[in-house]
């Protein structure tokens, strides 16, 4: 009888900070329960509910973060979110995640899969892709990243509560994944399959792009109750992670 072969795992949107700590919890016994029966853990994304530099690593919360992710075996890798963009390669090293590019390609039991955050499929927010190509630019990123930590996390702040403000003005729909991006990242990848996070909708969708049937897992968010994306030979299932 051949050993089933143990499942992939796929979390995004946690928002972890130390104003929520039960969200933290739970996901510190995912790490310890589900995650530790997993060959990979794939993290799409918005890990942190903000970042502000890898020089924070000594902050109680995100050293307690990092160790227990560093605690699982299985093989991490992680896709940088809108909040968590400026995470690198020093904490990469100390938790034991590889940093992957967003819109990555991965072999999926056999099926060609492409996995991202997913907020670049949002084509219908113009402000915040303007906002997101800004931050993003290597320059920008060299300049933030060369304020003292006090500075860089207050700017964060006055930035994250601008963020829940437009937000609330802004369509439901301009929000959510464009069809037309979506059908481009199918064509563009060549896959069938498409992993992301960002827009906090837990679903499974459908697509027939250029005759080819396709589908598409968008994670959902954490709060007092967590999800996961199981995925092995037999297909893709979800997760729900509970206290």
């Amino acid at each position: 009888m051949l050993t089933p072969k143990l499942p992939i795992l796929f979390v995004s949107d946690l928002h972890l900070t130390a104003r929520r700590p039960e969200t933290a919890d739970l996901f510190l016994e995912f790490l310890a329960g589900p995650a530790r029966q997993a060959s990979a853990l794939y993290i799409l994304g918005d890990l942190f509910d903000s970042w502000a530099g890898d020089d924070d690593l000594d902050d109680p919360f995100n050293r307690r973060v990092g160790a227990a992710l560093a605690a699982v075996e299985a093989d991490k890798f992680f896709i940088a979110g809108n909040r968590d963009f400026l995470l690198g390669e020093r904490f990469g090293a100390s938790s034991r995640l590889t940093l992957l590019a967003d819109a990555t390609v991965i072999d999926l039991a056999g099926e060609p899969t492409l996995v991202l955050h997913g907020d670049t499929l949002c084509t219908d927010d113009t402000d915040y892709l303007a906002f997101r190509q800004t931050v993003r630019d290597e320059r920008w990123r060299r300049d933030f990243l060369a304020l003292p930590l006090a500075e860089r996390k207050r700017q964060i702040e006055v930035l994250r509560q601008r963020s829940e403000t437009a937000k609330d003005g802004k369509p439901r729909e301009s929000m959510d994944a464009n069809a037309d991006a979506i059908a481009t990242a199918f064509r563009r990848h060549g896959v069938r399959r498409i992993i992301h996070g960002h827009t906090h909708r837990q679903a499974r969708h459908e697509h027939l792009v250029d005759g080819r049937g396709c589908e598409r897992w968008v994670l959902g968010d954490w709060h007092a109750a967590g999800n996961a994306l199981a995925c092995d030979d037999t297909g893709c299932r979800w997760l729900t992670i509970a206290p």
